[in-house]
């Protein structure tokens, strides 16, 4: 980016799981049909239009100007791409700046097709072993689903910074992921810094459920300035996690280092806040 080139950071980033699919109704449609396949409900297909107007509302709510525009990235699967088509019977052409295929945001692999009866002793050991290192035979684990989201964040970053999405300060922009329950958990994980512990406590989205990530009055994006306590405690989010993005709502962006002392506590058992501590240290060494 140019040194003199504002960044123009969009108002919210907004995470949407595609609505009911055949899958959610029943697994055994894994065996006869490959996973991208899969396709969305007459159910789905009503959570997403009813999706769309929601997340219409909340684009042009409170603390929107009247210029709001919408930036798309889908999930290639059949059941993603198809949730993102019924969203769009609620926008008009000029509000939509571009949608973008994005692989990266696909759902976890678990492999090619699914035999019912293997799947669910696979998933009673990924209990055991935990959800985050767990790979399923032949996929991928959530660790693998983190690597990936990780490389998509650097180049969201990088459309930002060089304005590929959008060029006109006065628009409001709203980047919309239409994505997977699992991948929308770690896109989150990985954008706040939650730890693989905190992660496992983690509740997957409902269908069609909107997660909103919005920009504080300081630059620091948080799900507290959209959403309740209340919600926040349903998807799991621990007290401390809950403070943090409290804190974020108002929080300068950049501070989060200086002003997020609980997070050490998860790596140590204790350190010294005094400062002659350090001193003392350094006279004996």
């Amino acid at each position: 980016m140019h040194p003199h080139q504002k960044t123009i950071l969009p108002q919210r980033i907004i995470l949407l799981r595609h609505g009911e699919s055949q899958g959610n109704l029943d697994d055994a449609a894994y065996s006869t049909i490959p996973d991208h396949d899969i396709q969305l409900t007459q159910q789905g297909i009503a959570q997403a239009r009813l999706a769309g107007a929601k997340l219409r509302q909340i684009v042009s709510g409170d603390g929107s100007g009247p210029n709001w525009r919408l930036y798309f990235y889908v999930s290639p699967y059949h059941r993603t791409r198809t949730t993102l088509r019924e969203i769009g019977r609620s926008f008009s052409k000029k509000r939509v700046l571009g949608v973008r295929e994005e692989c990266r945001v696909r759902e976890q692999d678990f492999g090619n097709f699914q035999v019912q009866e293997r799947m669910k002793v696979i998933k009673e050991t990924r209990e055991r072993f935990g959800r985050f290192y767990y790979r399923f035979p032949e996929g991928e684990s959530a660790a693998d689903v983190f690597d990936r989201v990780s490389n998509f964040l650097e180049s969201l970053w990088r459309d930002i910074d060089m304005k590929r999405l959008h060029m006109d300060e006065k628009h409001d922009l709203n980047l919309v992921i239409v994505s997977h329950g699992l991948t929308s958990r770690v896109f989150l994980m990985k954008w706040f810094k939650w730890t693989v512990q905190q992660f496992e406590h983690l509740n997957n989205p409902g269908n069609c459920e909107i997660r909103v990530m919005q920009l504080g009055s300081g630059g620091e994006y948080s799900l507290a300035v959209h959403h309740s306590e209340e919600e926040l405690l349903e998807w799991g989010l621990s007290p401390d996690m809950i403070a943090d993005q409290k804190w974020r709502a108002t929080a300068d962006r950049g501070a989060w280092n200086d002003h997020c002392r609980w997070y050490l506590d998860e790596f140590f058992d204790r350190l010294v806040d005094d400062s002659d501590h350090d001193e003392q240290g350094e006279a004996t060494a």
